[in-house]
């Protein structure tokens, strides 16, 4: 069967919240031929994922409807390789919730990475204290972006950020607005011309004190090595998660990372 992922709006809902609907859920899933999987939570942003194994979109939403009421505002077909390329094996992690808990799994967020494209031989060419200023107008436009758009900055990398958002629509306005930045800063500074490659992954990463780890931060950092000069390029599941907000998708294409057994869908934004 295929694999659907939801977005609910639920401002205020808890942990609890969640956990009641998910176990509502899987009461009766069966008379649904419906698997709950997995389910994230995120508080700042007031909404909610969840992750159904179902014969149609239609019998998911119908699902939801009987079991809590909380019908989803958008519901999408995702690639089951996709899926369990940034959150392990599916069953595993269903397995992984326990439904008589009220525990959640960690938000699905989005992981954004920049990168200066020749930064090494730019330093070479200009000196150390030309490169730095470019650099700093990396962060700065970079930085700017991230606060417009409601980004966190991870880490900075030597010669890009790292970031993460919870919102899809955030990540990708902010890459664009970053690309449409350094085009205008290189039209009227040649001399001083900056260009950055950007990759996008939707996934779960894991957190540890201010830094995030896992699958879907590696498979972000492949996707911005990827990019080409002036490039955003995003994983099939993120161009999904766009759906209806008015983004433009070009060149998709399967790609195979080190270190992912299985080609990755990846398309590159639109943003001249």
């Amino acid at each position: 069967m295929p694999f659907y992922m939801d977005l609910h709006e639920v401002p205020g809902a808890t942990e609890k919240d969640l956990a009641k609907a998910h176990r509502a859920d899987i009461a009766i899933q069966d008379q649904y031929s419906c698997n709950s999987l997995t389910y994230w939570l995120n508080k700042e942003t007031g909404t909610a994922n969840c992750l159904i194994e179902a014969p149609s979109a239609e019998q998911a939403e119908a699902m939801h409807r009987a079991s809590h009421g909380l019908v989803a505002t958008q519901v999408i077909e995702v690639d089951k390789m996709v899926v369990e390329s940034f959150m392990g094996r599916i069953d595993e992690t269903a397995a992984a919730i326990d439904p008589a808990t009220t525990q959640t799994g960690s938000s699905l967020r989005i992981i954004f990475f920049t990168d200066m494209v020749g930064s090494t031989a730019m330093t070479q060419k200009l000196g150390d204290d030309a490169a730095m200023k470019i650099l700093e107008h990396h962060n700065t436009t970079v930085r700017a972006a991230l606060q417009k758009h409601g980004g966190r900055e991870v880490k900075h990398t030597g010669d890009g950020i790292m970031a993460s958002f919870a919102s899809v629509a955030g990540s990708v306005h902010s890459a664009i607005a970053i690309q449409r930045s350094l085009h205008d800063h290189n039209q009227t500074h040649p001399d001083e011309a900056l260009h950055v490659r950007i990759g996008l992954c939707a996934g779960e990463p894991v957190e540890k004190g201010k830094d995030l780890f896992g699958a879907s931060v590696q498979l972000a950092a492949r996707i911005c090595d990827h990019a080409q000069t002036a490039e955003i390029q995003v994983t099939h599941t993120v161009e999904e998660l766009c759906l209806g907000k008015g983004f433009h998708f070009e060149n998709p294409q399967e790609v195979t990372f080190k270190g992912f057994d299985e080609p990755v869908n990846i398309a590159t934004v639109i943003w001249q």
